[in-house]
């Protein structure tokens, strides 16, 4: 009928005859850029073609292993590390954080040992703490008492405090420098100062071996601690950080003991950290309250969302914004909800699928501390008369901190792509170039060739018809042009 005279004709214009077929595999083997297909078709010789056909293919499983093999180790994501020194006119001086060992005032927690074990508690959320039983019963009648009772009010005002009377001397790059110059902030160590919190007067050094130079009293006299819960030294910590981050003292804090001169050599270091898969971190993680991502900000901004959950409080030690809890809430519930944190790991740090993975860029400022007696004769007599002390006060309660660049540079580590897309693909190139002698065009031929072919069969597929006979029947008569053109014409 009409459907099987429209299906005839377009199998006779749609499908070329076999005579075509094979013209146009010939002539694609024989224009093809992929070396080696023209000597296989067009040889004479059986042995020059089979030798002919065993090099294409060999330079074929070549080239398919190497690609394969460059592939799986693209996906291996794999990088390599480069540490670049370079040397500048001048450089950012870090931010710098002071705390007395001693951290409340003695008059105002003398018989009250409580003290001590709720300011361990507050200070659980920056470090690890386990506190013993034996004083659970103490706390409970201290917080019976006392529910008022604010630790952050009674720190600030009976905390180590810094005046003219415990920073003696303030000296940065030959100008002197002042108490109002530090920023108070809270750390496990009570009230502590930073000097050049947040980078607000972009401080910089333009000479190595200057820097920022101190002298601190600690007045142990009027300064105490617990020695029962192991805190038994006397001196000042500090730790040196970036400007834009909070101090971590939890392993990282540097001590000097009183008596004591400490000259501290400080380089700065950059790291660059690829993001995942290559590395660990993720450069689209931005934090609430801190301005530059670290992981000691997250962790403290991940802590304060999961308590602010819980209590529906938040720590004043913590950053945000929110009702600040009060001590009976610290103890009943903030306490046992970092216990519960730190247990289930709802807050971690380090890897890519982790809460806190490692920050993109990083700076820190590795040290070298180097000690000595602070004070000769001659100087121990000059502080005694200056300060109206006898020399045995100098020797227990001062302490001198130099803190300077080593040299006038900085370190970058970065970690870098191993392979990238376009080293990649210059391997597959080359691999296909030296074996095959092939490119980019060539593909584009091979991928026409199959597509071609592809069409033929299923157009044979789909409009063959039981007699037809120019597929494989190549002795059966072929239609003319005349017929071809009425077929059209009926078509």
């Amino acid at each position: 009928g009409i459907l099987e005279k429209i299906r005839l004709c377009l199998i006779k214009k749609l499908l070329p005859d076999l005579e075509d077929r094979k013209k146009y595999h010939e002539e694609f083997a024989s224009s093809t850029s992929f070396h080696g297909v023209h000597n296989i078709v067009h040889t004479q010789s059986k042995a020059r073609r089979a030798l002919w056909l065993l090099i294409v293919t060999g330079c074929l499983a070549i080239v398919i292993w190497q690609i394969c093999s460059r592939f799986i180790y693209y996906f291996s994501w794999p990088t390599t590390t480069t540490v670049v020194v370079q040397y500048v006119e001048n450089v950012k001086f870090p931010a710098v954080t002071f705390c007395n060992l001693n951290r409340f005032q003695a008059h105002a927690v003398s018989n009250l040992k409580v003290i001590f074990l709720l300011w361990n508690i507050v200070s659980a959320i920056l470090q690890k703490f386990a506190m013993e039983n034996k004083h659970s019963q103490e706390l409970n009648e201290f917080l019976l008492g006392n529910q008022n009772f604010s630790i952050k009010d009674f720190t600030r005002k009976n905390g180590f405090y810094l005046n003219s009377s415990t920073l003696l001397e303030c000296d940065f790059f030959g100008k002197p420098c002042y108490p109002q110059d530090f920023e108070q902030v809270f750390t496990e160590y009570g009230n502590c100062f930073t000097f050049n919190h947040n980078d607000l007067s972009a401080r910089r050094v333009t000479l190595s071996g200057r820097g920022l130079h101190l002298l601190f009293d600690v007045q142990q006299d009027k300064f105490t601690d617990e020695p029962t819960l192991g805190y038994t030294d006397a001196g000042i910590t500090f730790v040196i950080h970036s400007p834009h981050e909070l101090p971590r003292f939890d392993g990282l804090g540097l001590l000097t003991p009183v008596g004591m001169h400490a000259q501290v050599a400080i380089r700065q270091l950059k790291s660059i950290i690829q993001e995942y898969p290559w590395g660990e971190c993720k450069p689209d993680i931005k934090l609430q309250y801190h301005k530059i991502y670290s992981t000691n900000g997250c962790l403290l901004e991940c802590k304060a969302r999961y308590i602010q959950d819980w209590c529906g409080c938040l720590p004043f030690i913590l950053p945000g914004n929110g009702t600040e809890c009060d001590l009976l809430k610290f103890y009943k519930c903030v306490y046992p909800a970092v216990y519960d944190i730190e247990i289930k790991g709802l807050c971690t740090v380090g890897t890519h699928n982790s809460t806190c993975p490692a920050p993109c860029e990083e700076t820190d400022y590795p040290t070298t501390v180097t000690y000595s007696n602070f004070g000769g004769e001659k100087a121990i007599k000059y502080f005694s008369t200056r300060l109206k002390k006898s020399p045995e006060y100098i020797r227990q309660n001062l302490v001198r901190i130099e803190i300077k660049y080593h040299d006038l540079s900085y370190k970058i580590t970065q970690q870098q792509k191993a392979l990238t897309i376009s080293e990649l693909l210059a391997d597959v190139g080359g691999q296909l170039g030296l074996f095959c002698g092939a490119s980019m065009i060539t593909i584009i031929e091979l991928l026409e060739y199959i597509f071609t072919n592809f069409c033929w069969m299923c157009i044979f597929l789909l409009l063959k018809a039981p007699d037809m006979p120019q597929w494989n029947n190549s002795c059966q008569k072929q239609p003319t042009h005349k017929e071809k053109k009425r077929g059209i014409q009926e078509c």
